[in-house]
C-alpha cells in the first residue's frame, strides 16, 4: 500500500483511491515502502474466507489447531471429545489454507494449514482462508506476512487491551502488498520482465533455508563426534541402559530415593573406564547455590539464570542484569558453574572475574586445580556419561532437580596428569569451534534469506 504522496512537516498528502481505510491511527501508523516495479494488490483478492462450519458432536474425537507467534507455525494444540469442548459451532481446515490468530496476529502468529491437520476444527479466533493459486504462491504470500514490515502493520491493525488485541479483518484483508508474476508465463502474458517471480522468489528463499539446514546438521553431527571422542579417548565402554524388571517388584520404604516407576524399575547404569572414576566430592573444594532472583534492571551485573547455563557456554538469548548484590554474590574467577533444577547437570568454566552472579538454582563450585582443569570437567559433565548418572540421582518428574550431596556422588573419569586433560580439552574445543562456525553460518543463512526476499519486495531491506 503505497499512501504518502507528499509530506508538508505534519500533513500527510494520501490519494482519495487509496483510502480505504478512515482510521487515523491506521494512516498514520503505516510506511509500506514496496517495491513499485510489482501492481499492488489488496489481500482480500485472493483470499476466500472458509465457511466450513461443523456443529461438534459429543461422541467424535477432534483435532484443534494453534498458531505460534513469531512465525512459529501452525501445529496441533490436542485431540478432544467433542462433549468436553465448549464451542459447539467451529470450522473444518484443509490443507494449504491461510490461518492466523486474530489476537496474536500482532505477534506475527500466522501460516499455512500443513497436511497432516486436514479436517482439523478451529474457532471464529482462528479464521481461515483458501488462497487463489492462480493469482499468488500461498508460500509468496506467507513470507510477505512473516516479513518485520508486515507485522508492524498487524499491530497497528490490532486494538483492545495488550494482552487480548484482536486483529480488525478488514483492515487486513484491505491492505495491498506487491504482487509480482507468478511465474515466467505469466510475467510474459503481463508483460512483464521474467528475472523477478514469485516462483524463483520462494526456490530461492527455500535454497538458502535448505542450506541453513545443512549447515545445523553439519554443527549437530560435528557436536556428535565430541561424544566419541571422549569415550575412545577415555575408554568408556558405552553401557546401554538395562531393561526394566518385569512382574511384581518390591521396594523397601527405606531405600526409596525416588517415587517414579522408571527409576524404581530399572537396573543403575554400569560406569567404566580406562582412568580411575573419581567423584565430584574429591574434586570440589567449596560448593554452594547462588542467589535468589532479584529485580530485574537495565545495567549492573549480568545475573545467570537456569536458561543460561548451556552445555559449555552462556547463552545470550535473554539477557537479565541486577544492580543489587552483595561483593560475595559476584563469581569469580575459574568457578564451575552446574545448573541444579529444572534443567539439571548444564555446565560452563567461568574464567572472567566479577562478571557475574548466578541464579540459586545454580551450583557454584569451586575446584582442586591441582587435580582438574576446570575446562576438562565441564566437558565430560556435559557427555552422556554423566548426563546418564544425573538422570539417576535427580529428583522429581515435572520439575527435576539434584541435591548437593547427590551431585557430590557423581564420577568421572580422571587422567592424574593434568597435561592429558589439557590435551583433551584443547581437541574438543577444536571440534566445539568448528561446530559452532556451523551453527552461525546456519543463523546468517537464515537471515539473509529473509534479508534478501525483503531486499526485493520492499525499497530497502529491514535492518
Amino acid at each position: 500500500m503505497v499512501m504518502e504522496v507528499g509530506t508538508m512537516q505534519n500533513i500527510n498528502l494520501i490519494r482519495f483511491s487509496e483510502l480505504y481505510n478512515w482510521s487515523v491511527s491506521h494512516l498514520l501508523g503505516q510506511d509500506f515502502e514496496y517495491n513499485k516495479n510489482f501492481p499492488l494488490v489488496k489481500i482480500g483478492k485472493f483470499l476466500t474466507k472458509n465457511n466450513n462450519v461443523i456443529n461438534l458432536d459429543n461422541d467424535t474425537i477432534y483435532k484443534r489447531v494453534t498458531v505460534s507467534g513469531n512465525n512459529g507455525g501452525v501445529r496441533l494444540r490436542n485431540t478432544e471429545v467433542g462433549k468436553n469442548i465448549g464451542t459447539k459451532r467451529q470450522f473444518i481446515v484443509e490443507s494449504g489454507q491461510f490461518i492466523l490468530s486474530k489476537i496474536d496476529a500482532r505477534n506475527g502468529a500466522m501460516g499455512l494449514v500443513p497436511e497432516d491437520l486436514e479436517g482439523a476444527i478451529v474457532t471464529n479466533d482462528f479464521p481461515t482462508y483458501d488462497v487463489d493459486t492462480k493469482a499468488i504462491l500461498p508460500q509468496f504470500l506467507l513470507l510477505i506476512t512473516t516479513t518485520k514490515k508486515f507485522i508492524e502493520f498487524a499491530q497497528t491493525c490490532s486494538s483492545g487491551t495488550t494482552n487480548r488485541q484482536r486483529i480488525d479483518l478488514k483492515k487486513f484483508l484491505d491492505v495491498q502488498i506487491p504482487l509480482p508474476p507468478l511465474n515466467d508465463a505469466d510475467a510474459i502474458k503481463q508483460g512483464l520482465p521474467t528475472d523477478i517471480t514469485q516462483e524463483k522468489l520462494v526456490a530461492e528463499y527455500n535454497q538458502k533455508i535448505k542450506e541453513a539446514e545443512q549447515a545445523k546438521q553439519n554443527a549437530i553431527e560435528k557436536e556428535a563426534e565430541i561424544e566419541t571422542y571422549l569415550y575412545k579417548e577415555l575408554g568408556i565402554q558405552k553401557a546401554e541402559k538395562k531393561e526394566a524388571k518385569k512382574g511384581l517388584h518390591f521396594v523397601r520404604f527405606k531405600d526409596m530415593e525416588r517415587w517414579d516407576s522408571e527409576y524404581l524399575l530399572t537396573e543403575l547404569i554400569e560406569l567404566n573406564s580406562d582412568f580411575p572414576l573419581v567423584s565430584y566430592n574429591n574434586l570440589f573444594i567449596d560448593l554452594y547455590n547462588g542467589i535468589p532472583a532479584r529485580h530485574y534492571s537495565t545495567e549492573g551485573v549480568r545475573f545467570l539464570k537456569v536458561a543460561d547455563i548451556r552445555p559449555n557456554h552462556i547463552s545470550n538469548h535473554n539477557i537479565k542484569h541486577i544492580n543489587s548484590y552483595k561483593k560475595t554474590d559476584l563469581i569469580t574467577e575459574n568457578t564451575l558453574l552446574i545448573t541444579r533444577k529444572g534443567t539439571v547437570g548444564n555446565s560452563i568454566f567461568i574464567k572472567d572475574n566479577n562478571k557475574y552472579t548466578a541464579s540459586s538454582e545454580v551450583f557454584i563450585i569451586k575446584l582442586d586445580t591441582q587435580k582438574v582443569n576446570g575446562d576438562y570437567l565441564s566437558i565430560i559433565n556435559n557427555s552422556e556419561f554423566v548426563q546418564n548418572q544425573y538422570r539417576e540421582k535427580n529428583t522429581g518428574t515435572i520439575m527435576p532437580s539434584i541435591s548437593q550431596n547427590k551431585l557430590k556422588e557423581i564420577k568421572i573419569p580422571l587422567p592424574k596428569s593434568l597435561e592429558k586433560q589439557n590435551d583433551i580439552v584443547e581437541k574438543v574445543s577444536l571440534i566445539e569451534r568448528t561446530a559452532k562456525n556451523y551453527l552461525d553460518l546456519s543463523e546468517t543463512l537464515k537471515t539473509n534469506a529473509i534479508k534478501d526476499f525483503e531486499n526485493i519486495i520492499f525499497k530497502t531491506a529491514v535492518e
